[in-house]
């Protein structure tokens, strides 16, 4: 462990352990709980259970015929109906309040088991072992956990802190590459947001990045952790500043919504999401066109995407207005005014977001 980070002004107390090795933690901290009587149910997909699931359950004491609930992997099970197998599972092994809901695996399974551990006996302890890139630096931390509906992405949830984050880069390492560079787009939200010259070090180091450089790539998960852990301190609850995590989300939640979850990735959809909140940007606030023109370069230079075959327009605007970021008087949409100068809250009219569409359509 390299090194660490307590949510302490937060509902729920939370503790994140980041850096190399830092998986070691587990079986001392497991080992201790365990003797006072306590169990453990980890909760994973079957990628990540052929990958790394039975070094995980055996560290925690967990048996991997009883206690470990394998799903199938992708956006498509994070559902209602996914959450009642959880639920009926925990049931049926006489889980009890105090005992511990594992989320071993990306940000499926995180959402997925997160909300099932905040629902399950009105509650669970919830110890978050996120495997990909995208949980690592994203969604593992802050809270957030959620179901989708047919209607909309991540409009069944809630906000309920993990009271322990392990994030490991050496996880990553058995990653495939288009499921790496989901998570890439996060880190490059992150460097849009912050007044850091993170966008600079991205640009410069692209190729090391690609590469998977271990220590490019830890560098790189704690900048990110430590800038939404602060910004999750000000505002757990989505109340005003947390919302600018969502810069490029409108937009991605409506891609997946209109194409069908699991067509597009949830990394690729924010990194075209993130062009047209750049563009909406230039509209609303005058934010020089360089940005978004860099911002592209550099998505391209991550082997992402930048174009999009889109669905009839009026069907994105449809999805767009049912993001569960809309509220009375206002879209909801997040752009930037300058680089590190986030604004939130934005009511975009129809009309410029659909010329703002325009930059990704292929």
């Amino acid at each position: 462990m390299s090194w660490r980070i307590d949510l302490g002004s937060t509902a729920r107390r939370s503790t994140i352990l980041g850096g190399s090795g830092s998986i070691s933690v587990l079986e001392e901290r497991a080992v201790a709980l365990r003797h006072t009587g306590l169990r453990f149910f980890v909760i994973t997909d079957v990628n990540v259970r052929a990958a790394c699931g039975d070094r995980v359950s055996d560290s925690l004491g967990a048996a991997a015929g009883k206690d470990v609930l394998t799903m199938p992997a992708g956006e498509a099970t994070k559902t209602v109906a996914s959450a009642a197998v959880c639920w009926e599972w925990l049931a049926a092994r006489g889980a009890r309040r105090d005992d511990f809901v594992v989320a071993l695996g990306g940000g499926v399974v995180g959402d997925l088991a997160g909300f099932v551990a905040s629902t399950h006996l009105r509650g669970m302890p919830l110890w978050q072992i996120p495997t990909s890139l995208l949980a690592q630096v994203d969604s593992s931390v802050g809270g957030k956990t959620a179901v989708n509906l047919d209607a909309g992405k991540n409009l069944v949830g809630s906000f309920y802190q993990p009271d322990l984050v392990v994030v490991d880069p050496e996880l990553l390492g058995t990653l495939p590459a288009p499921e790496f560079a989901n998570g890439l787009v996060e880190v490059v939200k992150c460097a849009l947001l912050d007044d850091s010259d993170l966008l600079e070090s991205l640009e410069t180091q692209a190729a090391l990045v690609r590469c998977r450089d271990p220590r490019t790539i830890e560098r790189l998960v704690e900048r990110c952790v430590v800038y939404k852990t602060a910004v999750v301190e000000d505002d757990e609850r989505e109340k005003g500043q947390r919302a600018v995590l969502n810069l490029g989300h409108t937009t991605a939640h409506a891609l997946e919504v209109s194409l069908g979850y699991g067509v597009l990735s949830h990394g690729r959809a924010v990194g075209l999401g993130l062009l047209v909140a750049l563009a909406v940007s230039e509209t609303m606030f005058g934010l020089p066109a360089e940005v978004r023109k860099r911002t592209e370069s550099l998505l391209l230079a991550l082997d992402l995407p930048t174009r999009a075959e889109l669905t009839a327009v009026s069907t994105l605007l449809d999805a767009a207005s049912r993001d569960k970021k809309v509220s009375a008087g206002t879209s909801g949409f997040v752009c930037l005014k300058a680089l590190g100068r986030p604004a939130w809250g934005v009511d975009v009219p129809p009309e410029v977001l659909k010329a703002a569409l325009e930059v990704i359509r292929l």
